[in-house]
């Protein structure tokens, strides 16, 4: 055996070893996860990661600048959010946290533990009521929810056996976790792959539906941003890909919702869950 082919099964050797050591499950979907970054580092790393991407905006006074709109974007996400903690009750102690910034482009991204952001290009380019808005935000609250970020960032730690294996070690020097704020803010702009995609749109309609907010305006929300862009979409569909077949299959799942959001209306108490 040449020392190359001897290297290339220890290179081999380790990935197994390191997709084994890495399996978790989904905390609400219960599907295997690769998870090699822990939900708790990706929280931390998201925390400094927004942090940053939020201050040259807050500079240049782009951040939550009209407090009607605010006022309007906290109240729907806490009811949201109220319906998330009831599936995860630890994610209580998140820092829970949903910015307004000012941009006309229609878009919305949600990081570990909670950080979220909407640009106002959803209200001001889709006219989107407090039912579509809804949508986007139990979306991305299903995101978080779903360890998401924490699944992204391990799947790019993957491809990269020497930082896989540094994260492996259990080092947490300042270096790692500059590396690991890096991809937690890459995260926030690599696609969901579609299955992430279909755990989001599963979690989200119901969790807003629970929370009060029309099933049916998942459906009428895509609608409009698949006619958006004469052929370019808006950068929400660049992470959150849109089709046909999409839009009716977030039809069948309004139809299932529709109990929920019915007794929540009508303020009865929650059935069992529906995913």
């Amino acid at each position: 055996m040449t020392k190359r082919t001897l290297s290339l099964l220890l290179i081999l050797l380790g990935l197994v070893s390191l997709f084994m050591a890495g399996c978790a499950t989904n905390p609400v979907t219960g599907r295997q996860q690769l998870m090699l970054v822990p939900e708790s580092q990706a929280i931390s790393a998201s925390r400094q990661a927004y942090a940053q991407m939020l201050a040259p905006i807050r500079e240049e006074g782009r951040l939550n600048s009209d407090p009607a709109v605010k006022a309007r974007i906290d109240r729907i996400t806490g009811r949201v959010v109220a319906q998330a903690i009831a599936y995860r009750p630890e994610t209580r102690n998140w820092e829970w946290e949903m910015q307004v910034i000012d941009n006309d482009v229609p878009n919305a991204f949600a990081m570990a533990g909670g950080k979220m952001g909407i640009y106002t290009g959803m209200i001001t380019k889709l006219n989107a009521t407090d039912d579509e808005l809804a949508q986007v935000i139990a979306h991305e609250v299903a995101h978080a929810l779903s360890a998401h970020t924490a699944e992204k960032m391990s799947v790019a730690l993957a491809t990269n056996l020497a930082v896989a294996g540094f994260a492996l070690s259990g080092e947490r020097s300042q270096v790692a976790m500059t590396g690991a704020v890096l991809a937690a803010a890459l995260a926030v702009q690599l696609p969901n792959s579609r299955q992430m995609e279909r755990e989001a749109d599963v979690i989200g309609i119901e969790l807003a539906a629970r929370a009060g907010y029309d099933p049916q305006a998942a459906v009428t929300l895509w609608q409009k941003m698949a006619a958006m862009g004469n052929g370019s979409p808006p950068a929400f569909l660049s992470t959150h890909p849109s089709s046909d077949a999409r839009i009716r299959y977030l039809s069948e799942l309004a139809v299932k919702m529709q109990p929920l959001y019915e007794e929540a209306r009508a303020g009865t108490p929650p059935s069992h869950p529906v995913m």
